[in-house]
């Protein structure tokens, strides 16, 4: 007697278990190229535009979002005023450490402006552009500026602390310079240093002038205004 086939239940188990298996493979393959699409998407660390441009050898500038720092008392839109005009030193709106066909940057001291030029060229891929409100200024242009302190501060003592006399003033011998606009004022009390730039009165946080012993000492305690400045007192 012949027996009967067996039924064929296991071979439907097996062959439901791979379809099933393959099933499975598909969407899991699926799924992880749609994650991987979306995923490689998605910033890995600081977005490019948030981290501050690059200083001297790579340092991060900090961020200048702040107000502009005020003009020197004195030397705001005198393009066509002062002793002597743009001649004497009166610098128009909009010059820079670059713009040496106006007096008050080309008699500026050479090493002093080498100093900014090459501080200028590094902070410039930052943004951050030296603008120059004051420089050189002749003897009869400091005068000027000296009565007009004097008037709007209301005594000599006052007027002092702010604009120096013609005889001592470190603008007249073409070895200071008062920067605009406080990214470039910030910019250099981060990194003036190291290229011999330095503040020097704490009133005037715009006026530098040049250290070259900070180069490798840093920059010297700032006084506190003109009047506590020995090499001013005559």
């Amino acid at each position: 007697m012949t027996s009967p086939a067996p039924a064929p239940t296991a071979t439907r188990a097996t062959r439901s278990t791979v379809a099933v298996a393959v099933v499975v493979a598909i969407v899991g393959a699926l799924g992880y190229q749609s994650w991987a699409a979306s995923s490689s998407s998605l910033p890995h660390g600081p977005r490019a535009d948030s981290v501050p441009a690059a200083g001297p050898e790579g340092i991060p500038r900090p961020a200048q979002d702040g107000p502009r720092q005020h003009l020197p008392p004195g030397d705001d839109d005198r393009a066509g005023d002062g002793a002597g005009g743009v001649a004497g030193g009166v610098v128009p709106g909009g010059v820079t450490v670059f713009d040496d066909e106006f007096p008050a940057v080309s008699e500026l001291d050479p090493a002093l402006l080498t100093a900014l030029h090459r501080a200028a060229e590094d902070a410039a891929p930052g943004g951050v552009t030296f603008y120059v409100n004051s420089g050189w200024r002749s003897p009869e242009y400091q005068d000027q500026l000296r009565r007009e302190a004097t008037s709007r501060y209301g005594s000599e003592k006052e007027a002092a602390r702010w604009v120096a006399t013609a005889d001592t003033s470190r603008h007249v011998s073409g070895d200071a310079v008062d920067l605009g606009g406080s990214d470039a004022v910030a910019w250099l009390s981060s990194y003036g240093a190291g290229y011999g730039l330095c503040q020097v009165y704490r009133n005037e946080p715009w006026h530098f002038e040049l250290r070259p012993d900070a180069v490798d000492r840093g920059c010297p305690g700032m006084y506190a205004d003109p009047t506590h400045d020995p090499r001013l007192q005559q």
